[in-house]
């Protein structure tokens, strides 16, 4: 409703704005979403590489990859995102992923916004930073009403926000759900790894019963990372390095995005789970098909 009235309220203050714009597409069928999430799972799998490999992130760092895991890069990773309904924005890297589990994978992301002042991080505060959130999700949704997806609603704190100054470390758990949809609440467990020139972003997306089971998996991915010699946070010249306009608190909202140009909240995803129980009732090879939507076997 409130969308609603903004959009009348525009047409009626700037008529001749209105009349110039393209008229959009009708969302795409629910038989076409399925194909080009089909499609674009083919083409990741056929571009990403297995571990063990070391991955370059940019020209900030590397990941060691561990085996039985997948990295797909950027195009296709950014592809299969938004067949499934999410917005990751252009400064997405890839998607940590195993292709035979179909409960979890890490989307990467590198925003090169400068060095990132820490000292602000004894002024977190929760409530505040859910409710910038939560605005950027009303922006989130127009992009995903759009393309014929349901809207997001974010239900709150799973893990508030915390920050390792050893690690120069930001990590926190946000609950995600569909507003018409019954396949349970979703988890992204956000990690923001602190570098020279930026920050590295590492988002796990998960079901909430399956949280514990994969925070292990971040650990595992963390270890792996590692800047460049020159480009960690310890290595900043101020003298010489540019600043970001923000500190620890823009890392949480939506006001490092708006800043950057993204769209609103391109770091939280949503997965499409099979229900629970599927796994020991139909068999791994029935849900992996549930959620990559690949072809049957």
């Amino acid at each position: 409703m409130m969308l609603l009235r903004a959009l009348l309220l525009l047409l009626i203050m700037q008529p001749a704005w209105a009349q110039t714009q393209p008229v959009q597409a009708p969302p795409a069928t629910e038989l076409a979403r399925e194909a080009e999430a089909n499609a674009a799972w083919s083409a990741a799998l056929a571009a990403s590489t297995r571990g063990p490999a070391t991955i370059a992130l940019a020209d900030q760092a590397t990941l060691d990859l561990p085996r039985g895991m997948i990295f797909i890069p950027k195009a296709e990773a950014y592809r299969w995102s938004r067949s499934r309904g999410n917005t990751p924005g252009d400064q997405q890297i890839g998607i940590v992923t195993t292709p035979g589990d179909d409960n979890w994978m890490i989307a990467v992301r590198y925003i090169p916004d400068g060095y990132i002042r820490d000292d602000e991080a004894q002024d977190l505060k929760p409530d505040e930073v859910l409710k910038d959130l939560r605005e950027g999700a009303e922006e989130s949704n127009k992009d995903r009403v759009a393309r014929g997806f349901p809207e997001i609603v974010l239900t709150g704190w799973i893990e508030p926000p915390s920050y390792d100054a050893n690690t120069h470390q930001l990590r926190w758990a946000l609950g995600v759900a569909r507003k018409v949809d019954s396949d349970g609440l979703s988890v992204n467990l956000n990690t923001r790894a602190l570098g020279r020139g930026g920050y590295i972003s590492l988002n796990l997306a998960t079901a909430e019963q399956n949280l514990a089971e994969y925070r292990p998996v971040v650990g595992q991915v963390l270890r792996g990372l590692t800047f460049l010699p020159g480009r960690a946070y310890g290595d900043f010249n101020a003298s010489t390095d540019r600043i970001a306009e923000y500190g620890i608190l823009g890392l949480l909202g939506v006001v490092a995005a708006k800043k950057l140009g993204l769209i609103a909240l391109g770091g939280v995803f949503l997965l499409k789970f099979a229900k629970i129980g599927l796994l020991a009732v139909a068999g791994v090879a029935l849900a992996i098909r549930r959620f990559f939507r690949g072809p049957k076997p």
